[in-house]
């Protein structure tokens, strides 16, 4: 089980904290089980908190 908090609601995190989830996420394997599901979870708030300066950019 997880200890790595994940957006509950509408609200996204900024780019910087969903990077800095998926680092602890990484940082933290000890047993070799991936978390398949929650990292999925991360690269999409990621992609979503990402995609918005992107847009912005263009």
């Amino acid at each position: 089980m997880s200890t790595i908090p994940m957006s509950a609601g509408p609200e996204r995190p900024s780019a910087s904290q969903a990077n800095e989830a998926i680092r602890r996420l990484v940082e933290t394997r000890v047993d070799g089980d991936w978390p398949s599901e929650e990292y999925e979870v991360l690269l999409l708030e990621w992609a979503a908190a990402t995609s918005g300066a992107i847009e912005r950019a263009a």
